[in-house]
Order: structure tokens, then sequence, then C-alpha cells
């Protein structure tokens, strides 16, 4: 959260995100907040989710500023393979 603007003027710069994503794949399976306004972040994140599109489709989005979303292309940009996963080519 020491990344996103709002929670910076709120004074609330203490957080956690965690998404897990399928073997093999860029499709998110559930997402953990913990955060200022948490609540508007999961929404775009439940979004893709359902829509079963990988998680580049909102990391690519333009998000509107100053939210606590538009930190969404920052953390989705930050995933990493679980210990033993393979990247794929998608």
């Amino acid at each position: 959260m020491t990344r996103v603007g709002r929670a910076r003027e709120a004074g609330e710069n203490a957080g956690f995100h965690e998404s897990p994503g399928g073997p093999g794949t860029k499709e998110l399976l559930g997402a953990a907040l913990l955060g200022l306004n948490g609540d508007e972040i999961v929404h775009s994140l439940l979004d893709v989710m359902y829509a079963k599109k990988p998680y580049t489709t909102v990391q690519r989005a333009v998000h509107i500023h100053p939210t606590v979303t538009e930190l969404i292309p920052t953390l989705l940009g930050d995933l990493k393979p679980l210990p033993g996963e393979r990247r794929s080519a998608c």
C-alpha cells in the first residue's frame, strides 16, 4: 500500500495482497486483500476471475487516479510462479 497515493494520503499504508493463479495459466483462482479500501480492489479481480480471463486483462486496464485500485497493475506485475511451477507461454 506504500505505492498507492490514496493510502499514503490517508496515512494507511499497511496492507497485504495475495492472488493465487492456476498452474501453468494466468487465470486468478482467488485473492486475499487486507488494507485501505480492499473492497474497492476486489471487484476488479472478481470480474476477471468470473470471466475466466487472464489477469493481464485487468493488469493492462487504465484505473482512475487516485484510487486504491490503481495498484492492480503493479500487484499483478509482481506475480511469480509457485515453487516447482513452470511458466506457461500464454
